[in-house]
């Protein structure tokens, strides 16, 4: 899990909502979503990620080059019911995988996806779940995760069906 000599790994802080808000909207912007639709949330979203980073609900990690963040990734903290997979009742969804285009190749991506979960195994969590993009799914198959089966309805989008 080492970076390349010219990056440094850093823990996000609450001051880094804004950072990791934009980052997500890239992403998104990159996987297809409508900049606009983005736009729509991006203060909710700023407030959100602010929230949950002082509450602990959300831990960051980011890649710095000098002074700038070109990549990130985030773990959510899932309070969840005991299931036949796990006793605890906490799990880790990891989200908000990014690197910007100029530092892709490098595998970034990979140390912070391993980052992430080096800090899953500290608290104890056993079961870390994503929702992989195209371009990120074989990063996340050579590390382990493997496809499950989750179905989604959009309510805002079904009107009076």
């Amino acid at each position: 899990m080492t970076l390349p000599s010219s990056y440094t790994l850093r823990v996000a802080t609450v001051a880094d909502a804004q950072l990791i808000q934009s980052q997500r909207e890239a992403m998104f912007t990159e996987m297809g979503e409508a900049v606009q639709r983005l736009e729509r949330v991006r203060a909710v979203g700023e407030q959100w990620l602010h929230s949950a980073l002082a509450g602990g609900r959300y831990s960051g990690f980011l890649v710095e080059t000098g002074q700038e963040v070109i990549a990130g990734a985030g773990l959510l903290w899932q309070d969840m019911p005991p299931n036949a997979q796990t006793a605890r009742a906490v799990r880790a969804y990891l989200l908000n995988v990014y690197v910007s285009p100029p530092h892709r190749g490098q595998a970034l991506a990979r140390t912070l996806v391993q980052v992430a979960l080096t800090e899953c195994r500290k608290r104890g969590i056993d079961v870390v779940t994503l929702t992989a993009s195209e371009a990120g799914r074989p990063t996340y198959e050579r590390l382990g995760f493997g496809v499950q089966s989750e179905m989604k309805l959009l309510l805002t989008e079904q009107g009076d069906a």
